[in-house]
Formats: structure tokens, C-alpha cells, sequence
């Protein structure tokens, strides 16, 4: 290890090498700052990481991803990180990207294009033009407040608008109409944000769906190959990537800043400013509960995390189940937002179904992922158990059989959908909140962070400045989970330090 006095000091050390923490060291790296991202795991990435069972490839977090059509804001920022033509991506079908799917096998494509949106919704229920019209109007209306998203630095800020915060997903489609069926299918994919009918915003909702609606692709052959391209692209840059870090304390001066992170085997890592990955409840243990005023470290540890997931994964036999150039979100109740609070004996009412592409396969199917909901009180009694890569530990049987019955009940209600599958199966795995727990470093396995509530919107919001003076926040809880939410989540991070008007026009002009 290096003596302190020749030790390197950074002037970034970003803790985590989720999406947030990439993008920050790109922006900084870019911007001409010398950076060091220190990631606790064997892979980076966090929810971008990708697994290999039996030759088949996994995702284990993005199955999808919107606002990739050119010039939309994803589009943008890929160019301006010089990432985008390097990204094989699979433009999912024009007239049906997600199928929302009932027990009464009543199906209802979401087409690509607002206007395509619209009629397709009309086409299915064509006595509700004007309730699906008023949606598609406050969907760009929403959106339009957020001014990041529109690639705008300026404009009418949705931090000043209780409405647009406080007007919550559920209760604002259901005002637009009585036609029960409309309404759930119009949230009917709110598995993108493990949607809670008393809390979820409308904005939240809308954000999503706008963006898939702008350009919704797959990622041909995983989606790890962002985190890849994002760490060749920072390495360009001069920044650097050390895995097996786990940082675990942080050193600081008399004024209360931070001069050095110290990881799990002692090494230490100096710099001037500190950004963190990390939930940020994990966040104010690692730096110091003692260095947080206790009515933010309360609230913050206070804060509900959204649900985390049973993912099942299937690899199929040689040629025998076509790929779907679509993803389908099947609900066995006729209440959307019911699948959350599920009953055990039920479940899953509700999961996300897709086939990943992978290239040598064309048009057969290599595998298939399922997500179904999954409280993490379901798997409490191994809570004092560890399981990765670089932490390697191993779980009882009885964990083991609860994953096999899980996998076995999920499988049953695959059947429902598509008669005979269970005899095209070669094998099947399975993650559960435990595994996302450990990979991704969070207290419950949660899918997409702290739940935004709109019945106390001020309260769910996390500031990127702390109360260490050098140490800032990035990643799903600072802004909005999924790629672009955090991408976005990484560029309000760095405005701390790169003058934003300037910063945006570089991804405008990219």
C-alpha cells in the first residue's frame, strides 16, 4: 500500500460503479477532472450487471430501455458520452412494444409514438376518446415540467409545483373515466416503477411512459454492455475503475470535510470531493452516522424503499420457443395496482415477461425473464447471510428449496399464458431480494429505490449536497430510478461543479 505521503489524491472519489456513478465519472472525467470510481463488487455496474448460467445470458435489472429514438433525451446523452454507436440495440415492434395482459386473455398493445399511442387506445375503446385523449395531453404536460428531461436547463421548475408532485398516478386516471378496464390499462405497466396506488405521483408515471413511448429498445446480447462502454469511454478520459473496493469509513479533517475513504482491507483512497452510489440510508453509515444532523439521517433511514423482486430466469430448449419482439405484463387480477400487496397463496398475481435478444439466435428464443413482485420479509430468515462473486458464501437447503417452489409456482402461472411451455424448458434460475440485496447494496433488495409518495412529496426528495461539505449523492433516489432517471439523477450530481447551462448545450450539440 502507498504511504500517505506519496498518495494520490483524486479530485473525485465515487463510491459505486452503478449508472449514477459512471455517469458522474464521465461528466467529470470529460470536464478534465482526474477520478477514481471504487466498486465493492466483481462486476461493475450495479443494476446493469448480466449473468451466465447453462451459455445463456441474464440481465438482471434493465430489460428494456425509452427515449432512444434519435434526438430524444436518451439519445442525447449517450452521444454526448460518445457511447451510442458503440450500443447494439433492437428496436422493439412499432405497433406493440408492451402487451398488457389479462386472466380473461384480453390483451392491449402499447404502439410506439404518442399518436400512435392515442389511436391504438381509441381502437380498443372507442367510447373513451376523450379520457384517453386528456391523458396522452397530461402525460406531455407533466413532462414538460421537468426541464432536464426536454433537455432545457430553465423553464417552470416541478420543484415548485405541489400540483404536479402532489397529484397522484392512480387517482388521476381514474377522474379521466369510469371505464374501469381503461384505467387499469393505461397503468398497466407500473411494474416500471413497482407502482403504489395510494402513493405513487402522476409524474412518475408519466416520466416513464413518456419515455418508452419515445423509442423503447432492448439491448442485444445483455444489458451490461452500457456499463462496459461507459468504463472504456472513462478509462479515455484518463478516470479509473478499481473493483473489490469496499469502501467502509471515511477520514476527515478538523472542518469536518472528507480526506479519505478507507475500504474493507485498509487502503485508503484520498481525494478532494466524494460522491456516493449508494442508498443513501448505506450512504450515512459508511461516512459516519455521527457527521449527519439526526433529522436527516432519521428521515433518510425512515424512508420506505420500493418493493424488491423474484427475477426467474429459463433457458429454453434448442429452436422451440419463438422470441417476442415485445414484453408483456400480465396481471391475473383485474386491479393493476393490486399485485404489490399480494396474498402468498396467490402469488404472483402480477409479473413483467421478456424474451432477451441474442444475436446467434435470431428468430428462437434463448432464454426468457420473469419479474414478480417479492417483499423482502419473505427471505428474512437468511437475512444474516451473504452471497456474491467477490463475497462468496453459501445459503442452507431450506433457502434453496424456497427458491425451487417459488420458481415452481411462477412457472404454473407461465402455463396460463402459454399453454405447454413448461416441456420447452432446459433449466431454470433465480434471484431473489436477497441477491439484489447483496449485488446492489441496498438494506432490502428494493427494485427502484426510496418510494416517491405523492401524499408528502418533500419529504421522499433527496438533495445531491450533504451536510459533509465534499460529499454528494447520485443514483435511482436522487431524481427517478430506470436508465434515463438516473442518468439525469448523475448530471444534477456534477452541476455542483460544472456550470450547468454549458454542460447541457454540450449534450444538446453532441
Amino acid at each position: 500500500m502507498q504511504t500517505s505521503a506519496v498518495q494520490k489524491e483524486y479530485d473525485f472519489v465515487i463510491v459505486g460503479s452503478g449508472l449514477g456513478g459512471l455517469a458522474c465519472a464521465n461528466i467529470l472525467a470529460m470536464e478534465g477532472y482526474s477520478v477514481v470510481v471504487l466498486e465493492k463488487n466483481h462486476q461493475i455496474g450495479g443494476h446493469l450487471q448480466v449473468y451466465s448460467r447453462d451459455k445463456s445470458i441474464f440481465d438482471t435489472g434493465v430489460h428494456y430501455v425509452g427515449s432512444l429514438d434519435e434526438g430524444e433525451n436518451l439519445y442525447q446523452f449517450f452521444k454526448y458520452f460518445g457511447i451510442l454507436d458503440k450500443l447494439k440495440l433492437k428496436r422493439l415492434d412499432e405497433d406493440q412494444f408492451d402487451l398488457i395482459r389479462f386472466d380473461d386473455g384480453c390483451e392491449y398493445a402499447y404502439a410506439q409514438g404518442l399518436d400512435a399511442f392515442e389511436r391504438k387506445m381509441v381502437s380498443y375503446f372507442p367510447d373513451e376518446k376523450k379520457a384517453i385523449r386528456a391523458y396522452c395531453e397530461k402525460v406531455v404536460e407533466v413532462c414538460s415540467k421537468f426541464p432536464l428531461y426536454n433537455l432545457e436547463t430553465s423553464g417552470e421548475s416541478y420543484l415548485a409545483d405541489e400540483n404536479i408532485l402532489s397529484l397522484n398516478a392512480h387517482d388521476y386516471i381514474a377522474s379521466l373515466t369510469d371505464n374501469v378496464r381503461l384505467q387499469n390499462v393505461l397503468a398497466g405497466n407500473n411494474l416500471l416503477y413497482a407502482g403504489v396506488k395510494q402513493k405513487t405521483p402522476f409524474y412518475v408515471h408519466a416520466l416513464i411512459v413518456k419515455s418508452y413511448l419515445t423509442g423503447a429498445y432492448k439491448f442485444v446480447d445483455g444489458g451490461s454492455q452500457i456499463a462496459i462502454q461507459f468504463s472504456r469511454a472513462l478509462r479515455q478520459h484518463g478516470g479509473e475503475i478499481l473493483k473489490h473496493k469496499k469502501v467502509t469509513a471515511a477520514n476527515y479533517d478538523e472542518k469536518g470535510r472528507i480526506t479519505e475513504v478507507v475500504c474493507e482491507n485498509g487502503e485508503t483512497f484520498r481525494g478532494k470531493e466524494f460522491i456516493s452510489n449508494v442508498h443513501p440510508a448505506v450512504t450515512i453509515d459508511i461516512f459516519g452516522q455521527e457527521r449527519f444532523l439526526g433529522v436527516y439521517k432519521n428521515r433518510v433511514q425512515a424512508l420506505e424503499n420500493s418493493i424488491s423482486t423474484f427475477l426467474v430466469h429459463i433457458s429454453f430448449q434448442e429452436n422451440s420457443f419463438k422470441y417476442l419482439n415485445y414484453n408483456i405484463y400480465q396481471h391475473h387480477s383485474d386491479d393493476v395496482w393490486e399485485g404489490i400487496e399480494y396474498d402468498k397463496t396467490t402469488w404472483p398475481q402480477t409479473y413483467f415477461i421478456c424474451t432477451p435478444y441474442i444475436s446467434k439466435k435470431g428468430e428462437y428464443a434463448d432464454s426468457m425473464s420473469i419479474m414478480c413482485y417479492m417483499d423482502a420479509s419473505e427471505t428474512a430468515e437468511w437475512a444474516g447471510t451473504c452471497s456474491t462473486v467477490a463475497e462468496p458464501g453459501k445459503r442452507d437447503a431450506e433457502y434453496a428449496q424456497f427458491k425451487k417452489d417459488k420458481e415452481a409456482k411462477v412457472i404454473a402461472r407461465l402455463e396460463t399464458v402459454f399453454p405447454g411451455i413448461s416441456a420447452k424448458i432446459k433449466a431454470v434460475h433465480s434471484a431473489s431480494p436477497l441477491t439484489f440485496r447483496d449485488y446492489i447494496g441496498n438494506g432490502n433488495g428494493t427494485m427502484y429505490g426510496i418510494i416517491k409518495d405523492s401524499t408528502s412529496p418533500m419529504k421522499t426528495r433527496i438533495n445531491t449536497r450533504t451536510k459533509i461539505p465534499n460529499l454528494h449523492l447520485t443514483g435511482q433516489n436522487v431524481s427517478l430510478h430506470g436508465i434515463l432517471g438516473v442518468t439525469v439523477s448523475a448530471f444534477v450530481t456534477c452541476f455542483s461543479f460544472v456550470d450547468k447551462e454549458k454542460l447541457i448545450q454540450k449534450v444538446k450539440n453532441a
